[in-house]
């Protein structure tokens, strides 16, 4: 993960840079403590956290950290020449707010960086998960543990209030505030039920308007997502937006506690669509009845011809928004990325649900948020979970007919089904040129685009000629030469049939 990612995430609340000699895309691969009372153990791309070593002290430290090529290095007070070291060691050099606790720091630092599968593919983070949740909601994100102390939390301005501040920085917020809570049942309602609870804000004590939604596994108690408003009322979907939240963010901090776990449920679902694993068994996994119809949806970005990353980026946010709505929908649906796709599975569906509803207000939400087109593809709701697989190659005929020439944002088969198969048609000349007739495709622009209208309107002269704003003559005499130059007989139902297919590739 690059520093950036690490200083965009962490924020100004707890750290600040000073200087970054290579810039902010060197990679931080792990959080290290750095005591000048021990022998230094850092190696490349950590970043080091100097404790016990202000001032000139922590010069020597510095300079170790150069000398490995570590990728930066946190002290509590910066000076010149701190910022001097740091730069002819090579090293970025961040400076730690004086309330923050290290091992807070620490422990937040570390959950920014991402868990690598042995196939080099990078899991989304806490703090990616909460800025996907404060874009649905409206709000400012914190997500904790089942001890109040936070995991992550979103990106924010000025309108934060107290209890929020003292929270990222380590600390107990008001305790009055914290008292009325345990008098309120409040806690106690977030640790055994998914109940979307509301807080009201308390303006004597600094505090604005909230609500909360307890993070389970099964009856057990993971943590807690709390939505402070800002300067804007939360959005009217955010309660909804809330509960899908707390239901991706458990396997997060499951993962956390079981790193072997990882990918485990975005495997499961590749598993399935590709066969690898029966439905009855990934059922079992999510706590589905592979008995009840399900269906697949399929998500593609679409507009990445500008910076990879960028795209990728974009890519990711993504998957979160959409990770979100489809929890909130089925608790146990399925998403997962393949391909520069993303893949939902929604299962235990009633036989008559309307999943369109749903895909356009995902592919709505996503466009107003990413600033750039998504497309999505509705699978057919089969019967059960057993025919997954038949519902994704629904989708993905959709998707595929999109990407080429279908002009649609949201599909499923039943609605375009000529358009996806006059597109997979067109493919397969392009792919094989032998099967096309070369005198079509030697027909010059002008006198191809003629043809076609002309085919298109079924020998209206008059229609075509006004199509193309042309004089009726004018067409005519363009028939005539494309009929002389290419040798077609256009009288011909077949020569007709092939030129009306070929013509549309261009």
């Amino acid at each position: 993960m690059s520093l950036r990612h690490v200083l965009v995430a962490l924020g100004d609340p707890l750290v600040e840079l000073q200087v970054a000699p290579h810039g902010l895309e060197v990679e931080v691969r792990d959080v290290v403590i750095m005591d000048p009372d021990d022998p230094p153990d850092v190696a490349q791309g950590d970043l080091a956290l100097v404790i016990g070593a202000r001032g000139r002290a922590a010069l020597p430290l510095i300079r170790a950290a150069g000398r490995v090529k570590a990728a930066a290095v946190a002290v509590k007070e910066s000076s010149p020449a701190l910022e001097q070291a740091a730069t002819d060691a090579g090293v970025a050099l961040l400076e730690v707010r004086p309330e923050v606790r290290w091992g807070h720091l620490e422990s937040l630092a570390k959950s920014v960086l991402t868990t690598t599968t042995d196939d080099g593919e990078v899991l989304g983070d806490l703090f990616t998960l909460a800025q996907t949740i404060a874009t649905l909601t409206g709000g400012i994100v914190s997500i904790e543990d089942t001890a109040s102390r936070v995991l992550a939390y979103s990106r924010s301005s000025d309108e934060v209030d107290e209890l929020r501040r003292l929270s990222i920085l380590g600390r107990q917020g008001p305790e009055p505030y914290l008292k009325m809570l345990r008098e309120w049942g409040v806690y106690n309602l977030l640790r055994s039920s998914e109940e979307v609870v509301r807080i009201d804000e308390r303006p004597e004590l600094g505090i604005r308007r909230r609500i909360a939604v307890g993070i389970h596994a099964g009856a057990q108690p993971l943590g807690t997502i709390w939505v402070q408003e800002g300067d804007q009322p939360l959005s009217e979907q955010a309660e909804r937006a809330l509960l899908g939240a707390a239901r991706v963010t458990a396997p997060h901090l499951i993962q956390q506690r079981n790193q072997p776990t990882s990918r485990f449920r975005e495997n499961l679902l590749a598993a399935l669509l590709t066969g690898r694993m029966d439905a009855a068994t990934v059922a079992g996994q999510i706590g589905a009845d592979p008995r009840k119809p399900a269906a697949v949806v399929v998500f593609a970005l679409r507009g990445g011809e500008g910076d990879r990353s960028e795209h990728e980026l974009r890519r990711a946010e993504m998957t979160g928004l959409i990770s979100v709505h489809a929890a909130a929908y089925r608790r146990s649906a399925l998403v997962s990325e393949s391909g520069g796709r993303t893949y939902v599975l929604l299962p235990d569906l009633a036989p008559n649900a309307q999943l369109l509803s749903l895909t356009r207000e995902i592919v709505t939400t996503a466009r107003r948020h990413l600033h750039t087109s998504v497309q999505a593809a509705v699978g057919s709701t089969v019967s059960t979970l057993d025919d997954a697989q038949i519902s994704r190659q629904e989708a993905e005929r959709v998707l595929d007919a999109m990407a080429r020439d279908l002009d649609a944002e949201v599909a499923t088969l039943a609605d375009v089904r000529p358009q996806v198969l006059v597109s997979e048609i067109l493919a397969l000349l392009r792919e094989h040129p032998r099967i096309r007739d070369p005198r079509i495709d030697a027909l010059d622009p002008e006198l191809a685009k003629s043809v076609l209208a002309h085919l298109d309107a079924l020998g209206d002269v008059r229609a075509a000629a006004e199509r193309l704003h042309v004089h009726p003559n004018t067409l005519r005499y363009r028939l005539k030469r494309a009929r002389e130059s290419g040798g077609l007989d256009l009288d011909d139902p077949l020569v007709r049939l092939i030129a009306q297919l070929q013509l549309r590739m261009r």
